[in-house]
This record gives structure tokens, sequence and C-alpha cells, in this order.
């Protein structure tokens, strides 16, 4: 920080130019990629890499914004690439400004505010060229771009990290959660989900009650087939529970709900009749994988009825409760947000929007 600071002193003493967009880069647009065959060169859409291609569409480092679909997710692209038509790249002029610097300034801009699109979210040129950014000279956006760099660095460790912990934790559920398969003489016995729990659809509620902030008001967590949904002012469930999709792209999601908490008719509350370990439950669940077991078509489903046939084990709740003293370990290290890996990854980059947002405020420079 001191180093930049003695830059600004030394090189901006007196502000910034503040300039539009437009002044700083150019603004392409992309392209349908279906008539070149397979290769290296990544093709993105506005949710990220779609495609591997053998022709590149612009091989300069550039920034891509999403055009449509998710406006916040900016990419910062440093070798071939090709883009279609849902995301912009830029051509950027590097005698006055940093691709990477551009790349944090945009990020500092949330872009997605500028979405005037009353469906599906879109960005126009006419837009994103009105956007002002400040110019300092290279020197200080070259020091600007190494410390949030270093920012962004330990935030990808962290997330590296998750991802290796997730994948050791499914690795050690699915190792300690497969049994002697159905018929074979073992101490673990076979139960069909319905003869072990009592399974219910949730009920219905207007999306118009739920809000998606915690308030005084709505209070109460509210669950759907893709997990926490928001918050509401009524109970319908009570109890720690596995609730399990049944509806949509993550038909078969299972989440673990506790304390007091809504349901809703996209979720289906597993209750034990006695024979499990509540956290053994909700493992087995996730390691038997309930997306196989949906319906066909446009709108993939999950019963009651089906989840209800589907075989299980059983074994000793000695031999669950050493199996859940294991995998729970796992499972907040993964997922806990007040004290596992989410929590340090939210925390760092809380630190680096912070000192990004600093780092790109500048007094204007008056001409």
């Amino acid at each position: 920080m001191n180093k930049l600071k003695k830059l600004i002193q030394e090189r901006c003493p007196n502000g910034v130019k503040i300039t539009n967009l437009a002044k700083v880069l150019k603004i392409r647009n992309g392209r349908d990629y279906k008539s070149f065959s397979q290769g290296n060169i990544p093709v993105y859409g506005s949710g990220g890499i779609i495609a591997r291609i053998d022709t590149a569409a612009y091989d300069k480092p550039s920034v891509l914004i999403p055009r449509k679909g998710s406006l916040d997710k900016l990419y910062y692209v440093d070798t071939p690439f090709w883009t279609v038509d849902t995301i912009f790249y830029t051509e950027i002029d590097t005698s006055i400004a940093i691709p990477k610097y551009v790349f944090y300034c945009l990020q500092k801009q949330h872009l997605e505010r500028l979405n005037k699109a009353g469906g599906v979210p879109s960005l126009t040129q006419t837009e994103l060229n009105r956007v002002r950014i400040p110019l300092p000279p290279l020197p200080v956006q070259s020091e600007i771009v190494r410390i949030l760099d270093n920012f962004a660095e330990l935030t990808a460790e962290l997330t590296a990290e998750l991802t290796a912990r997730k994948k050791q934790y499914e690795y050690y559920r699915d190792k300690l959660l497969t049994f002697n398969v159905l018929g074979q003489a073992s101490d673990v016995v076979w139960r069909t989900l319905g003869e072990v729990c009592y399974l219910k659809a949730g009920k219905t509620i207007p999306s118009s009650e739920i809000s998606p902030v915690r308030t005084s008001d709505y209070s109460i967590p509210c669950f759907g087939g893709n997990g926490l949904r928001g918050y509401v002012k009524m109970i319908n469930q009570k109890g720690d529970k596995s609730l399990i999709g049944r509806q949509g792209a993550l038909c078969g999601n299972v989440c673990y709900a506790t304390g007091d908490y809504y349901a809703t008719e996209h979720a289906v509350v597993v209750t034990d009749k006695g024979f499990f370990n509540n956290r053994f439950l909700y493992h087995m669940l996730l390691h038997k994988n309930l997306n196989q077991y949906k319906t066909a078509g446009a709108q993939p489903g999950l019963s009651v009825a089906r989840l209800e046939t589907i075989n299980i084990p059983v074994p000793a709740i000695e031999e669950q409760e050493r199996i859940v003293a294991i995998l729970d370990r796992f499972d907040a290290l993964c997922n806990n947000l007040t004290s596992g890996l989410p929590a340090e990854i939210a925390a760092r980059q809380k630190q680096y929007e912070y000192y990004r947002d600093k780092l790109l405020t500048f007094k204007e420079k008056v001409v």
C-alpha cells in the first residue's frame, strides 16, 4: 500500500481523469461457433465456458461482459477465445489502460444495476459505453492490479481447498455408506424408505409471502426443492429432518433443516420412524444420488410414492453414530457458513471487495 501511495503522490497528486468506457475500449459482439471443429479454444457464454473449438475470435487480453443472463459474471481472459452472442468481448486500448485493471474497475461498477429489461436481464452497448472509470497513470494501475491479484489468489486457493475437501467428503461418504448388496448376509438390514420413514410433500406458499432476506417479520427459514429459498412468517415443520427436492433441475437435491421452518410443495419432508440417527439418514440420502430416480420429460419429478420404494440400508445405531462422527466433520468444513471454509471464503471475498472499492476510488482531476 505504501508503494501505491507513493506512486499516486508522484504521478497523480491532483487527482485522475474519469472517462467513459467508450474512450478506453471497443465492445464487440459474439457469434455462433457451431460451424467450427473441436479444439482447445474456449467458447464463452454468459455462464462461462460452454465448448472448445479450433478458432479464436480474439487473442489479446480482454474483459468479457455478459449481454444477457448473469450480468454480474465478468471474465478476464488473456489467452485466445471465442464468444457467443450472449456475451460481449472488449478490445482495450493498452496505451492508456491495463486490461486487468479495467476488469477490476468493471467489477466495482456492478453492471447488473444497468439492467433495464423486464424479463431476461440484459445490457446494451449504449449503456456500457457510458460507464465511467478512473484512469490513473499506467504504473498506478499496475500496482493496483498487483495488490488485487494477491487478494484474488488467496480466495482462489481457499476455493481450491474447498473443492478438494468436498471430494474427500464424497469419497469417505461413499466408502462408509456402501454396505453389502441387498440379499447378502450382513449385519445391515435393508428396508424401503417408506418402511423406515414418513415422507410427505410440503405445502404451497405464494412467492409474494417469501422474503429473500431475513427480517423481524420474515424470520422463519423456507425450504424449496433447491434448499433454502428465503424467509416466511409461518411454520409448518419442526425438528431436524432431511428434505428432498422433488421437481426441477436439482430434482433429488437433499438438504438438512433444523428447528422451526417451512417446507414448500417442491420439497419432500423425511421423518424417521425410529430407525435412524437423523444425520446418518441425511448422509445416506446424499449417497443414494436420488436424482437417478426422477421421471423423464421436460419437467423432471420425484413422487413420494417413487421415493418410498427405494431400498436403503439400516445398520445398528452405534454404527450409524460412528459414521456420523466422521462425516459431520467433513460436512462442517465444507458447508458451515460460520466456521468452515465457506465462512473463510466469504470473509476473504468481503476483504477483497473492500480493498478493491477503496483502491479504485480516486479524486477526479479538474481539467
